[in-house]
């Protein structure tokens, strides 16, 4: 009898059972856990700077072609911008149809221990330029790699013969950095074990179920959200399902079980490289998606503030809701991969419509389930979104590919 082998992601899915056994049969235990998870986040985070910066700099610089990488640019972003505005009005109408917040009265409460910065569009711009690329690496800020990589690889391209000792060398380093990733991938098991089981031990068995109407409309459109807007855009594009679904399910999965889209990245640029989405696309979208196309943040930022109206007993008109929507799509560009930073997004917003602050307090205690959901919808989306561009550039996909 032939032994039978598990795949990666069954082990991540025994990993994920094991944590919430353990987060509510010995907590005690679980929540000495967190280093574990700890040293698998900071594993992976290690792997961000450098592999961006490597498959950016070698697909620009390598293909030569400056006029198309603007071209992709030009196009991803078009896309971001009408999917996460689609995003933003479905959480809008959820949360309008359903009505989690009426009749929950805010209490007045300490406010949270989170950073109440009220972003801006200059401020938000004014970030996306690095003064220090070594500051950048060093702080994992994806978006300012990204430039510098762009602006980088668009150097050596433009220079010629005298930059392929550079481009050979970032052509290694990805590799080497992809190599890297595969080791890491083996705690990952591990890692999620111990995340979800830190994270159901601190909140107790109750965290499944707390504010529950509020967190089964979040997860119900993030589900239509996948089903209508994410399906369409699989069926307009001509992308395989199936081998898409095999692609994607790896990065869903850890982005789900560890809140975090960067734990997710590595993998994510590995398994569309396989599905076929050309090195250069997937080095520039993923990323940049990651700061211009949070479809999940946006939809849960959407039905989020509302809600804290609804709990408030302020009835906002439809003119400020819209008002509410325009501020949350400008301001949504600065969620990343780092847990949380959704909760700094609506603190702002909150504030500048003059909603209770309560509200984030509230929200902050169901948010690590809120926040599984819409980190792994994030990741989801910037996936297709590698796919869809590179439909868009006349790259054709097989059925059969990404196991």
């Amino acid at each position: 009898m032939s032994r039978i082998r598990l795949s990666l992601t069954a082990w991540i899915f025994i990993g994920m059972a094991v944590g919430i056994i353990l987060g509510i049969a010995a907590p005690g235990f679980a929540s000495q856990l967190a280093p574990v998870s700890n040293i698998f986040l900071r594993l992976i985070r290690s792997i961000i700077a450098p592999l961006i910066f490597a498959t950016l700099v070698y697909g620009i610089a390598g293909s030569g072609d400056l006029k198309r990488m603007g071209r992709i640019g030009l196009k991803a972003i078009i896309y971001f911008e009408v999917v996460t505005t689609a995003a933003l009005f479905l959480g809008l109408g959820a949360v309008n149809l359903v009505r989690p917040g009426a009749g929950l009265k805010l209490t007045a409460a300490a406010e949270p221990a989170i950073v109440q910065a009220k972003p801006t569009l200059g401020s938000s711009l004014e970030q996306v330029f690095p003064a220090s690329i070594i500051d950048a690496m060093a702080r994992g800020d994806v978006l300012e790699i990204v430039v510098f990589a762009f602006l980088f690889g668009a150097a050596c391209a433009a220079i010629g013969t005298k930059a392929k000792p550079v481009v050979a060398f970032c052509e290694s380093l990805s590799e080497v950095m992809f190599r890297y990733t595969n080791y890491v991938m083996y705690l990952a098991p591990l890692g999620v074990a111990a995340a979800i089981a830190v994270t159901v031990a601190g909140k107790g068995s109750g965290v499944l179920f707390s504010l529950g109407k509020l967190i089964l409309t979040m997860y119900a459109a993030q589900i239509v959200f996948v089903g209508l807007v994410l399906g369409s855009v699989v069926a307009l594009f001509r992308i395989p399902p199936g081998a898409f679904f095999r692609a994607v399910r790896e990065p869903f999965l850890i982005a789900f079980s560890t809140a975090s889209s960067e734990a997710a990245l590595p993998r994510a640029i590995e398994n569309m490289e396989r599905f076929g989405v050309p090195p250069h696309i997937v080095a520039f979208v993923l990323p940049t998606g990651y700061s211009f196309n949070a479809d999940g943040s946006t939809l849960y930022l959407s039905l989020a503030s509302v809600f804290v109206a609804q709990a408030a007993g302020m009835d906002l008109t439809l003119g400020q809701q819209l008002l509410m929507m325009l501020t949350l799509m400008l301001s949504s560009k600065g969620v990343a991969g780092v847990p949380r930073q959704a909760l700094v997004i609506l603190a702002g917003t909150l504030s500048s419509f003059h909603l209770p602050m309560e509200g984030v307090a509230v929200l902050l205690g169901i948010d690590a389930v809120m926040d599984m959901a819409r980190t792994s919808v994030n990741v989801l989306g910037n996936c297709l979104a590698s796919a869809v561009v590179a439909r868009w550039e006349g790259v054709t996909f097989s059925k059969a590919t990404a196991t």
